[in-house]
């Protein structure tokens, strides 16, 4: 029977009818990415998030302790043992105005939150005791590019930080003011119980300020201006691929900063770790001089000494003492600089562990483990394998190790559709666009599941398979499937919406428009024709990206809508069935991170839907229904 799909906008709301025939049933025709029945939890938009729900493994079995920390692109670590325990613990600053904190326990870190006290941090952050109590205070960034305080209210074990200026300010009373790219640092440099605190410029010079005797009026350290040019230190970096290999470069930069002090050689003295945006390797900057006089030793040589570690550029540092034996070891984040920073978008959390006294060794490059494919993570829920649970496919925007192409990597659901257990079987045998988003659907009707493709141009592509699921084939049936109007990103979703047995489709793309083709085809011959290119007249800010799923449980598709800024939107199919009318639900509340996919199934086989919502820096956020907790 053939269908009329006329567009109306309801009187009464924000939603767009398409007037249907009495005979339409509701939910013929499901795609694989939807589950049918909905719970309590979905209904009232209760989730809890989690980040370890269930066992993830590597591509060589090693168990992923907490898989769904959502991804690490541009980290600025801290070792702090925050909670006085005698242990480091770490602080990660992944995003802006956010820090998270892991807790050490036995030999790693546990997750605690990712807005540790609700503190924003702005660009850049340091622990430090500014007020000679013993315990730790807090700087960071108040927009833009001035200092901010807060004071330690707590106590050693359970601290908690009250902002107490506006901005900090020197002993004259002059606001203090730090590049917000440039991450300071503070220490007793000349060993006389006063901090120093050392601002880098883009420059490459170094500014000093060294504490007052006393505190000022807010309780807190007052700095008074020293020098400009500190040790008459001046660092810049050399312009990627000018001169021969490691030799003089044809030009330098100044960029971008990052310093940490640490006594890495034992000899009783601080030492300055330089980072830098136009530097592959973390420097070293030795002090000759002890206390109370800092003098270089030489000039500032990449760190380890003679087997340097190169990134990509701009690295954090982060020295401490992690396994109690009196031997700095040396954390380091790689923010990303000027040597492809996309190859840093996986390795990017560094340890450089000391053995014995000037014998170091990178540990690891992923010092927290976890589902990471780059950046920009698009997630997909379907049977691959047909062995009745479901599977995880997750885009990325580009290849870490090839940046000519995007990748789309298997999570192997080894476990049932009652106990989940993914296992990293790496990318699919395809060639992606950049910028992947993959739907796993029978688009075709032929039983073996295929992929719908969303990629950073404006058109849909589709994936056939060729094969079986136990040995797909995967062959590019159709490059253009549908070509979107206008913009690009364009994100797909596929179901069965006027109830014909066929599959209709829903796009997103980066204006934050939905797209709605009807499947003017067949159940076995797809063919998509455009309704809308504005459909209900949604505008999620940019980046849109629907999933078709029934969230409430009525038998009726609904949209769940990532987008840019991190939060999704639940928009309620309501009215009858002879038409299609599309509520937002202002009482659902999910906030993820940027460029925020959701992919929706119940992993666990408790009845509650599960969100799985991909993340700008390349991870997944998990988030499980919580109907049985209420």
């Amino acid at each position: 029977m053939s269908r009329l799909w006329n567009l109306r906008v309801a009187a009464t709301s924000v939603a767009v009818a398409l007037l249907l025939p009495a005979c339409a049933t509701a939910q013929a025709g499901l795609s694989v990415t939807q589950a049918p029945v909905a719970s309590a939890a979905a209904r009232q938009g209760s989730f809890v998030q989690r980040v370890a729900p269930f066992p993830v493994t590597l591509p060589d079995g090693t168990p992923i302790a907490q898989p769904f920390l959502g991804g690490l692109d541009v980290p600025r670590p801290q070792l702090v043992d925050i909670d006085a325990d005698g242990d480091l613990d770490l602080f990660v600053q992944e995003r802006s105005g956010e820090l998270s904190f892991f807790e050490r326990e036995g030999d790693g870190w546990t997750w605690r939150t990712d807005a540790y006290e609700g503190l924003d941090i702005g660009e850049w952050y340091r622990f430090v005791d500014l007020d000679a109590d013993g315990d730790m205070d807090l700087m960071g960034e108040l927009r833009n590019s001035y200092v901010r305080a807060w004071r330690n209210d707590g106590t050693r074990s359970a601290p908690r930080f009250v902002a107490v200026t506006d901005t900090l300010r020197d002993a004259d009373g002059v606001a203090l003011f730090a590049d917000r790219q440039n991450i300071l640092n503070l220490v007793d440099i000349d060993c006389n119980g006063r901090l120093d605190l050392f601002v880098g410029r883009v420059t490459g010079t170094v500014n000093r300020f060294e504490a007052e005797p006393g505190l000022g009026a807010n309780g807190l350290a007052r700095f008074r201006f020293v020098s400009e040019r500190w040790e008459d230190i001046e660092i810049t970096g050399p312009i990627p691929g000018a001169g021969p290999p490691n030799g003089i470069p044809n030009g330098s930069r100044h960029g971008a900063n990052t310093m940490a002090f640490g006594d890495i050689d034992g000899d009783g003295d601080a030492d300055l770790f330089w980072g830098d945006f136009f530097e592959q390797g973390v420097l070293l900057i030795s002090n000759e001089g002890g206390c109370p006089h800092f003098s270089l030793r030489g000039t500032p040589q990449q760190f380890p000494v003679g087997d340097p570690l190169l990134t990509t550029g701009y690295n954090a540092p982060a020295p401490g003492d992690l396994n109690g034996d009196g031997l700095l070891d040396l954390v380091l984040g790689v923010i990303g600089g000027a040597f492809g920073p996309a190859r840093s978008a996986v390795d990017n959390l560094y340890l450089i562990e000391q053995s014995t006294p000037g014998t170091f060794r990178t540990a690891t490059s992923r010092l927290l483990p976890m589902v990471d494919v780059g950046t920009e993570a698009v997630p997909g829920l379907g049977d691959l394998d047909g062995d009745g649970d479901l599977d995880l496919l997750v885009g990325n925007k580009i290849n870490p190790l090839d940046d000519g192409s995007a990748t789309v990597t298997w999570f192997e659901n080894v476990g049932s559709s009652l106990a989940p257990s993914f296992h990293d079987r790496g990318p699919l045998a395809l060639v992606a666009e950049f910028h992947a988003a993959p739907v796993i659907t029978d688009l075709d009707g032929d039983g073996v599941p295929d992929l719908v493709m969303g990629t950073w141009r404006d058109r849909i592509a589709w994936w056939r398979n060729g094969g079986s699921t136990a040995a797909p084939e995967w062959v590019l049936a159709d490059s253009g499937l549908v070509t979107i109007t206008r913009g690009s990103n364009a994100v797909p979703t596929v179901g069965d919406l006027d109830g014909d047995g066929d599959l209709d489709l829903v796009v997103g793309e980066s204006s934050g428009a939905i797209n709605l083709y009807r499947n003017v085809g067949t159940r076995t011959a797809p063919a998509f024709e455009l309704v809308s290119d504005t459909f209900l007249g949604i505008d999620v800010g940019r980046r849109s990206a629907p999933t078709l799923v029934d969230l409430d449980g009525d038998g009726r598709l609904d949209l769940l809508i990532g987008s840019e800024d991190g939060e999704l939107q639940f928009w309620r199919r309501v009215g009858g069935m002879e038409e299609l009318l599309f509520e937002r639900d202002a009482d659902f509340v999910v906030t993820s991170d940027a460029y925020a996919a959701p992919a929706v199934g119940d992993l666990d086989g408790d009845g509650d839907l599960d969100l799985i919502v991909g993340a700008v820096s390349g991870g997944l956020r998990y988030f499980e229904g919580a109907a049985g907790d209420q």
